[in-house]
C-alpha cells in the first residue's frame, strides 16, 4: 500500500496511518508575533464560552490573532480616553495630586473601576 495519495477530483491528499487513510489537513498559517494584551484575553475567555461558532470561524479561517489584537488595541484606546474624559470632567488634576494624595488616589481607582466597566460592557462581553 501507498503511504501517502491524492486526489485529483478533490485536491486532497491522504496519508495512511495504520489501515486507513487520513486527509493531510492543516490550519491556515496565523499572524505570529501579536501581543494580545488583558482586553483581548477577557473577550477570548467571552467568545469561547459564550461564541462559540464564531471562535470556532476565526480560529479555523487564522484570523484568531489579528481579531483579538485589534479588540485590545481599541479597548486599550477607549479606556484611557474614558479615563482622561472622566478625570477632566470631574476635577481631578496634578494639582490635587500634589495636595491631597489620598483623595487623588480614591478618585483615580473609582475612574478606573467605571472606564473599565464601560469598555467590558461595550466591546468586551458583546
Amino acid at each position: 500500500m501507498e503511504k501517502h495519495i491524492y486526489n485529483e477530483q478533490t485536491g486532497i491528499s491522504y496519508t495512511l496511518q495504520r489501515d486507513y487513510y487520513l486527509p493531510d489537513l492543516a490550519l491556515p498559517d496565523e499572524e505570529k508575533g501579536v501581543e494580545i494584551g488583558i482586553w483581548g484575553q477577557r473577550h477570548l475567555r467571552y467568545i469561547k464560552q459564550h461564541r462559540k461558532v464564531l471562535y470556532l470561524n476565526l480560529l479555523t479561517s487564522g484570523k484568531l490573532n489579528g481579531y483579538l489584537a485589534d479588540i485590545d488595541k481599541q479597548a486599550e484606546d477607549m479606556f484611557f480616553r474614558l479615563v482622561k474624559q472622566m478625570a477632566e470632567r470631574e476635577g481631578v488634576t496634578e494639582q490635587l495630586k500634589a495636595d491631597n494624595q489620598m483623595e487623588w488616589v480614591a478618585r483615580m481607582n473609582n475612574i478606573h473601576n467605571r472606564a473599565t466597566e464601560i469598555v467590558n460592557t461595550d466591546l468586551i462581553y458583546t
